[in-house]
């Protein structure tokens, strides 16, 4: 009996989420499986990767045949370089700490770089959405000067069409100086009386 390590999908339609198997080559994609071992979701960005490692280690050990896209996943949590160092210890050429410590720097380096690659998307991330609300914020000034142009240029229509509208200054006049004739009137009025 051939095993393989290999992925299983499941999940709706254009939202695979796949769980990491270990089946027998015989068996159906989705069907049967000895052991799952871990999921992997390249839905989310990075992709999510959960594998358990001593289990993925032992079944490589024991002669499980990884797929290529399964190979590339433990490659990328460090199980592959695991599996080197652990046949260095059991041929003899090198000791159990020595490949301990080997594996733990190499853990802390890839943590680092997964961590930078997060806080480059999640910047860019930020990045965008500051550019996309500035950009929104200079079109909404730009609409409001339209908006303030236009009503001024209104406003200037409306006072342009009243001045043409009012009567001359001469008629304003005789108006101011009708009153005052009425006061001078009356007094001469009371002389007389």
């Amino acid at each position: 009996m051939s095993v393989k390590i290999r992925l299983a999908r499941r999940g709706r339609k254009k939202m695979a989420i796949y769980d990491v198997v270990v089946a027998d080559a015989r068996a159906p994609r989705d069907g049967r499986f000895i052991e799952k071992i871990g999921s992997y979701n390249p839905n989310t960005n990075p992709a999510s990767i959960n594998i358990n490692n001593e289990r993925a280690l032992k079944w490589l050990l024991n002669g499980a045949q990884p797929t290529d896209t399964v190979k590339a996943m433990l490659s990328y949590r460090g199980i592959m370089l695991q599996k080197h160092l652990q046949i260095g210890v059991l041929k003899g050429a090198i000791d159990q700490a020595t490949a301990d410590a080997k594996f733990e720097a190499w853990v802390a380096d890839k943590d680092s770089k997964i961590a930078g690659k997060v806080d480059t998307i999640t910047k860019a991330k930020t990045d965008a959405r500051q550019k996309a609300q500035d950009a929104e914020t200079a079109k909404n000034q730009a609409r409001l000067g339209a908006f303030k142009a236009k009503e001024d240029e209104q406003k200037a229509m409306l006072a342009a069409a009243e001045a043409a509208n009012r009567p001359a200054p001469a008629v304003e006049a005789t108006e101011e100086a009708a009153p005052e004739v009425a006061p001078e009137a009356s007094a001469e009025g009371e002389t007389e009386a």
